[in-house]
């Protein structure tokens, strides 16, 4: 095994230092919960008839009896959504699994999973990002029962995996897997899609054509297969060991799949505290767990939504990461695979040309992982270096492929597809922000350009249906941040800035809302922080400001016409029709109280962070 990279060590050594008072408050917490034994040896006899009463007469003799663990299931299953239809099924086989080796299940609870792509340019949208604390909360909830041994969450899409994770960290004494449900099968290729939205956007074909083409990649049961957040999850789950090893990427209904939900079941009941491999899941997720989970991102060129939500999951479990960390690891990560947004493969290429297996391997071997962590499989991330089979109708895994199934797809450390890794951060007097750079080609990762202020998404829209913006420019977008509105996703941008884009003009976003996990072909300067209700320079840009967007040297600057920004007046668009409508009243409380995205748009602070800062 290959000498752990120095940036890797000395960002992880950083890391540890600024966490050390919260972590250590965290895992005092969670030391005191497991000190007390089997929570369900607490509760009275009546709490207990309270929790067994709907369970058949086996299962009430074993919960009653407490020999066995109880396994709680947190399901985010609902039929409206293709990743999560097939979770509906799950339950039932974990239970008979379970039945067959001593242990029960019960369906804890469930939490909300609202879809980004339904809800894409509409008043839902702005739901979203709080939608991640909302799902955290419910799964506290949902254990708060405290006749659990263990936990397995149901969850695959955007701010579900990250919602259940912080959640699970809550009770973080107790061994907690996470099991998706798969990518669906490929439909048309992302180059047809993207070709079908562009000349939508154009106006050379209409909604029927559009529809067609949606359907067809949008087709079944399965995650969408574009490489966005709710796949950049199912990468981090594997990285930090919360899965059984290959569970990212194999498709719903097959003998496969199945067998893989069986063997998490039993795994997660191997790993309670009433047995004699005991994992929980404070002990996976530390420093080096998360810190993996990064290089995962910048090797894969993951979601630009992970670097807020990485970090509220990190900071659940008393680790301080921020923007710095993951630009200097992202200098020292090579860029190992092509999978759209960054190229025309889907994850189902990527899984069969050798996947996350090799991804882990190669960068295992290149001393750009820590290896020597505690996973749901024992210790050692090279327990994912593999790819599950079935052999004679059993589950087993074998070593992932040597080499790459297809090099236009996934690549080895030796030639990769770039040195470094594809999400950047950029400084400067507008403030920081981030930027996905693996799928925007180089000669356009520099814009220098005037500010066009728009008020919304449907501002640009209406101007650029007008014919009002072929030139070039820098489209500044304000006041989307999670104070001002939630932040919602700006993913409708895309089609007619790449119009304007492929028409040879020079265009780029800056915006302190975010885009989608698929961040595409335009350079986009998104999450910057301080957001302009907060006082950000982005809400004092005007018309004409020259912006400097250079992802090579990480600045985002105003260069003329910016004067002093600091004395300029801000005047804020009127927000209020903004914030009613489709529930968005309801969350009044959380646009007040949530943080910045750097550090992680957070509604609630943490008790033992409120010590550690006393």
């Amino acid at each position: 095994m290959a000498k752990l990279n120095d940036v890797l060590a000395r960002v992880t050594d950083r890391v540890r230092e600024k966490s050390r008072k919260t972590r250590e408050a965290y895992l005092k917490q969670m030391r005191a919960a497991a000190s007390e034994g089997p929570h369900r040896s607490h509760v009275s006899c009546g709490n207990l008839a309270h929790a067994a009463a709907a369970c058949g007469a086996d299962e009430k003799r074993a919960l009653a009896k407490g020999g066995g663990p109880n396994i709680a299931i947190v399901t985010a299953y609902n039929d409206m959504l293709s990743a999560h239809q097939p979770l509906g099924a799950y339950p039932d086989i974990i239970k008979e699994t379970l039945g067959g080796v001593g242990a029960t299940a019960q369906i804890a609870g469930g939490v909300p999973a609202m879809c980004d792509g339904v809800t894409q340019g509409q008043p839902g949208m702005d739901l979203s990002l709080f939608s991640r604390d909302v799902i955290a909360m419910a799964a506290a909830v949902s254990l708060s029962h405290n006749v659990f041994d263990g936990a397995m969450m149901l969850g695959v899409c955007d701010k579900i995996v990250p919602g259940l994770f912080i959640g699970a960290a809550r009770f973080g004494h107790l061994p907690i897997l996470f099991l998706p449900a798969g990518p669906m099968t490929s439909g048309i290729s992302n180059d047809e899609k993207a070709r079908v939205r562009q000349l939508y956007a154009e106006g050379k074909v209409g909604r029927d054509e559009l529809l067609k083409a949606e359907s067809e990649s949008y087709h079944s049961p399965g995650t969408c297969t574009f490489y966005g957040t709710a796949n950049s999850n199912q990468m981090m789950m594997e990285m930090m060991g919360l899965h059984i090893p290959g569970s990212a990427f194999v498709n719903p209904g097959t003998p496969l799949r199945e067998a893989m939900v069986k063997e998490t079941a039993r795994r997660t009941a191997a790993t309670t505290a009433l047995g004699e491999d005991y994992i929980p899941f404070c002990d996976i997720i530390d420093e080096r767990a998360i810190i993996n989970a990064v290089i995962g991102l910048h090797a894969t060129g993951g979601s630009t939504n992970h670097t807020i939500h990485l970090i509220a999951m990190a900071r659940a479990a008393g680790i301080v990461i921020d923007w710095d960390d993951f630009s200097e690891l992202s200098g020292v990560t090579p860029l190992l695979s092509r999978i759209y947004p960054n190229g025309s493969a889907d994850v189902n290429h990527f899984h069969a040309a050798g996947g996350l297996g090799f991804i882990i391997r190669e960068l295992i071997e290149a001393g750009l992982a820590h290896e020597d962590v505690m996973t749901a499989m024992g210790e050692g991330l090279s327990h994912y270096a593999s790819e599950p089979h079935l052999e004679g109708g059993k589950l087993s895994w074998r070593a992932a492929p040597a080499q790459s199934g297809d090099e236009e797809v996934l690549r080895p450390v030796s030639d990769p597809v770039s040195k470094t890794g594809g999400l950047a951060v950029l400084d400067g007097d507008m403030g920081r922000a981030v930027i996905k750079v693996s799928a925007v080609k180089p000669e356009r990762r520099v814009v220098e350009a005037p500010a066009i202020v728009f008020h919304s998404q449907q501002d640009l829209m209406d101007r650029f249906k007008a014919g009002e913006l072929n030139r070039d420019f820098v489209a500044v977008v304000p006041f989307q941040g999670p104070k001002a509105v939630g932040m919602p996703e700006l993913h409708r941008l895309t089609p007619p800035l790449g119009v304007l884009q492929d028409k040879g003009f020079k265009v780029a976003l800056v915006t302190d809302g975010r885009m989608s996990g698929a961040s595409g072909k335009v350079p986009a300067a998104i999450h910057v922080t301080p957001e302009a209700l907060d006082g950000g320079a982005i809400g004092k840009i005007r018309d004409g400001d020259v912006i400097l967007l250079d992802a090579e040297a990480g600045r985002l600057e105003v260069k003329t016409g910016g004067g002093k920004l600091a004395e300029r007046e801000m005047t804020a668009p009127e927000l209020a029709a903004e914030r009613w409508g489709a529930g968005r009243e309801l969350f009044a409380g959380m646009r007040g109280l949530v943080s910045g995205a750097e550090q992680g748009a957070m509604t609630f602070q943490l008790a033992e962070q409120v010590d550690a800062d006393d």
